[in-house]
């Protein structure tokens, strides 16, 4: 049974060596982001499971120790999934490497630790049918959700500007805040692919498991969960949501 879950962005720019001198632009969503993890290990939890967007190579699960680094963006910083080491697992995606950050950030000690790599073309139903399975995995199962909301919302971001950028961000945040099941899953897939919204499938993976327990909007679907939106804003262009259910 879904128990709590944290949604978080994924910019490598959340991780200070990264950002460098603009390190402080992104301080409020950092800040919002350790809200939302430890909203989730008060929830005492029995598994976490971490959700990013990922290319085919690193689609499906990651154990727990699969490490991801950050030398692709100049910084030499490597971080693990949880405790422990695991020889030969493949290398974290980008959105379970800033994940994983923000577990050694939070100094997570709740739960074991695991990662999955989601497309982000993976159908409604598919992610449905997902986040179902990864509820039914355990009696206390929290999520920690990474994706990105469109990025055309200004013309300097990096998608260009779409007038319809905005609205769908917004809609998403309130599905996000509202721990609405039904108001994530009708986000449009193709819409969200045309403004490069990598959290969609993720977000709808985590409709699955709360809907897992029954359906509608409010204060979880059936299952007794509530959301807070943490933080919602487009720093650069790019839609960043922050929200916990618990």
């Amino acid at each position: 049974m879904l128990v709590a879950a944290a949604v978080c962005p994924c910019p490598p720019l959340l991780v200070p060596e990264v950002a460098g001198g603009a390190a402080h632009e992104m301080d409020a969503a950092r800040a919002a982001c350790a809200d939302a993890l430890g909203g989730v290990a008060a929830a005492r939890p029995d598994r976490l499971l971490v959700l990013g967007p990922a290319e085919q190579s690193a689609r499906g699960t990651h154990p727990q120790g699969a490490r991801g680094s950050f030398r692709g963006y100049g910084v030499d910083l490597e971080v693990g999934l949880g405790k422990g080491d695991a020889p030969g697992a493949r290398p974290l995606p980008p959105s379970l490497t800033v994940g994983a950050w923000l577990l050694t950030r939070a100094e997570w000690t709740a739960a074991p630790v695991e990662g999955l790599g989601v497309g982000e073309a993976t159908t409604r139903d598919r992610c449905v049918a997902a986040g179902r399975q990864l509820a039914d995995s355990a009696d206390r199962v929290a999520l920690l959700v990474m994706g990105d909301g469109s990025n055309c919302r200004t013309v300097k971001a990096p998608g260009y500007f779409d007038e319809r950028a905005t609205a769908f961000d917004a809609d998403a945040a309130r599905a996000l805040g509202a721990a609405d099941a039904s108001g994530l899953l009708a986000l449009d897939e193709e819409l969200a692919y045309e403004l490069n919204a990598s959290g969609r499938a993720c977000w709808q993976v985590l409709a699955g498991a709360a809907a897992g327990e029954g359906s509608g909007p409010g204060s979880g679907p059936g299952s007794g969960l509530e959301g807070r939106l943490l933080y919602d804003e487009a720093p650069y262009g790019v839609g960043y949501l922050v929200a916990g259910w618990s």
